[in-house]
Formats: C-alpha cells, structure tokens, sequence
C-alpha cells in the first residue's frame, strides 16, 4: 500500500469515528493536544498522525490503531469545518447591470422631458461622465484598478466634452488645447513608481 492511499484511508476512519463521537475538530484536537487545522489537515489526507498519535486516538475511540489504518468505506474528502461557504457572483454581469441602470434612468429624463415638448440630449452625456466613473469606481473594487489609467483618461475626457456642450459661450473648442496636458497628466500620475535605492536592493540581496 502506498503512503498516499495509507493517509486517504487514515482520514475517512478519522472523520468517521470523530463525528460518530460527536465531536468538533477543535474537541478532537484538544484531547490530542493538537490545532483543530491539524485535524483538518489529516482528515483532508495531506498528513497522517504519527504512531504515538495513533495509539492516542484508538484509545479515545476504542479501536485498534489498525483499525484506524485499514479501508473500510469509500474516503471523499472533507469540507473544512471553519471554511465560509462562498458564492461567486459575474463581476462583468455586475458592472453591466448598474451602467444599464444609469442609462436607463438617464433615458427615462429624457422622455419625460420629450414629453413636455423639451428634447435635451445632452442628458446623455452628463449620464456618460456618470457611467464612467461609476464604472471606474467599480474596477478599483472588484478588478483592483486594472486599466485605471485609461478609464481616468476618459472621464476626464467626458468632463471636457460636458464643459464644451453646456457652457453659454459658443462652443469653446480652445477647451480641447486645455485636454491635452490634462490627458497626458493623468497618463505620467497613473505611471508614477518609487524606484527602490541602489543601497536598499543590494542590502535586501545580501541578506
């Protein structure tokens, strides 16, 4: 028999003869003087106890340790008793579903004021400066910032194309002139790195 088979066979008698006693892995790993993630760890087949161990648990149990060491049903492994169940949700379904959701409202606006003979489009850029920095909020959440840099970009973008649109002067387009150095600001802040000291990394090496 090989040692993998001996520490699968070893954790289902284990799991088996604790839960008919009635007890936590914390019970049993007090009893043995041992860390209820070390009874995790040998119910879940990564260890077996050693023979002093064995002879303690046959005792607390009443079997024999070659009991303990001998196949008797099927092993499957084990949930943790301390693990959370988690649920996974899209994150992509997520993020989809609230940049809808301003749409939608931001449409609804725009019908109701079509309805009272008001057609102002320019609702639909106000709600894509929205979008775009709920969207870059929800990417810090959920993906850690990944590509914020761009998403920046394009919000500070809309707030440009917001102050062209709605400002009563017509339409500024020097406001654009304005946009690159904001751009490229945001490019060189996004890309800003401490480079480590020479001293620092040959002193981390030479330990």
């Amino acid at each position: 028999m090989e040692l993998s088979d001996l520490k699968l066979i070893s954790a289902s008698n284990i799991i088996n003869l604790r839960t008919a006693h009635g007890m936590t892995q914390a019970e049993l790993g007090a009893k043995l003087n041992y860390s209820d993630k070390t009874i995790s760890k040998w119910e879940r087949g990564e260890a077996i106890p050693d023979a002093y161990v064995l002879v303690q648990m046959a005792e607390l149990f009443g079997v024999t340790v070659n009991d303990l060491l001998s196949a008797h049903d099927k092993w499957e492994p084990p949930k943790d008793e301390n693990e959370v169940p988690t649920r996974s949700y899209s994150v992509n379904v997520i993020i989809a579903i609230v940049l809808l959701g301003i749409f939608t409202i931001a449409l609804t606006v725009f019908v109701t004021l079509w309805l009272i003979d008001i057609i102002e489009w320019r609702v639909f850029l106000v709600a894509l400066s929205v979008e775009i920095l709920v969207y870059m909020i929800l990417v810090c959440v959920f993906k850690h910032g990944r590509h914020l840099q761009y998403i920046l970009a394009a919000f500070v973008l809309s707030l440009f194309v917001l102050a062209y649109f709605f400002l009563p002067i017509d339409r500024p387009w020097q406001l654009f002139l304005l946009a690159v150095p904001a751009e490229v600001i945001v490019f060189l802040a996004c890309n800003i790195r401490k480079v480590p000291k020479v001293n620092q990394i040959v002193k981390k090496a030479s330990k």
